[in-house]
């Protein structure tokens, strides 16, 4: 029986992702220590990218379900030698209970999903972050209820998180609103993808209007580093800030998914305001992984 992998949002059905969501909320409020679905299961969890989130939730997730999790970085393994992704994910595979990558391209987590015999999932790639989007939505539902029929506005860059919110609206059924300064929208096939649920705006104010939820990430992630001073000048006009705020709707929230950059992609007074759930949102990581977990490797 070939196990079932979380590379993207669109492994999940809608019924799934609430059932997680729900999941989620309800490990969150009635944490009981005996409860040990993955004792001695063990997850190997393997980082190109550095991480805070996403290490430390997994790990502790593990940890409160009676497991344990591995650290692996390709400098301390084969993989950093060259040794074929293929015999890696075989190998390692064999040897553990489930895998999850932080890495670089989508291809890695995609091909080790294929040559795995344990679930995989995905940490995050240069395409999505479907982890973070568990969260996001846990976030919002326990705020105000399902996000069906909702407005997100999403403001910056068309990057693996707006992928991956593109997908959510999919999923879950609520309209995305993006704004993104030219050159730096998301893949179009994705964005095909989710059909009319997706609209874009040539400014943030106007992705705003009338939102329920607006959400932003730096305007350079990691390894994007060297394209800094140009990446300033393409979104000195998308920033979400009290404006912005102002033209969504009274109830409006505001996320962020860590790390932030204040005075940049949003003022300090966003961040730090009323509407921000940013730290609630960051916790979340650590609940809504664990019903995944459980989703993906408890006995069935």
């Amino acid at each position: 029986m070939n196990p079932r992998h979380f590379i993207s949002l669109l492994d999940l059905t809608g019924e799934e992702f609430r059932y997680l969501i729900s999941r989620a909320i309800e490990l969150k409020n009635n944490r009981d220590p005996d409860y040990q679905p993955l004792k001695g299961q063990v997850l190997a969890m393997i980082f190109e990218k550095s991480s805070t989130r996403t290490r430390i939730s997994f790990e502790a997730g593990m940890t409160h379900f009676g497991g344990s999790a591995l650290f692996l970085s390709p400098r301390d393994t084969q993989l950093g030698r060259g040794e074929p992704l293929q015999d890696s994910a075989k190998v390692i595979s064999r040897m553990v209970d489930g895998i999850m990558l932080r890495t670089n391209k989508h291809e890695t987590v995609t091909t080790f999903a294929q040559h795995s015999h344990v679930p995989v999932i995905n940490g995050l790639t240069d395409q999505q972050h479907p982890c973070q989007l568990l969260a996001d939505m846990q976030t919002y539902f326990e705020h105000r209820g399902d996000i069906k029929g909702k407005t997100v506005a999403w403001i910056g860059d068309g990057n693996n998180m707006c992928h991956s919110y593109i997908h959510a609206a999919s999923v879950l059924d609520f309209k995305l609103h993006i704004a993104c300064p030219s050159g730096y929208q998301p893949v179009k096939a994705i964005v095909e993808s989710a059909g009319d649920r997706i609209r874009f705006f040539d400014t943030a104010l106007e992705a705003a209007k009338n939102s329920d939820l607006c959400v932003t990430d730096v305007w350079a992630s990691m390894g994007q580093e060297e394209e800094l001073k140009q990446r300033e000048h393409a979104f000195k006009d998308y920033q979400v800030n009290t404006a912005v705020m102002k033209a969504a709707n009274d109830r409006a929230l505001f996320m962020h998914c860590l790390p932030a950059h204040r005075g940049e992609e949003v003022s300090a007074n966003v961040i730090d305001g009323p509407q921000s759930v940013i730290f609630d949102e960051a916790e979340n990581r650590l609940h809504v992984q664990k019903a995944l977990l459980e989703f993906l490797m408890g006995k069935k």
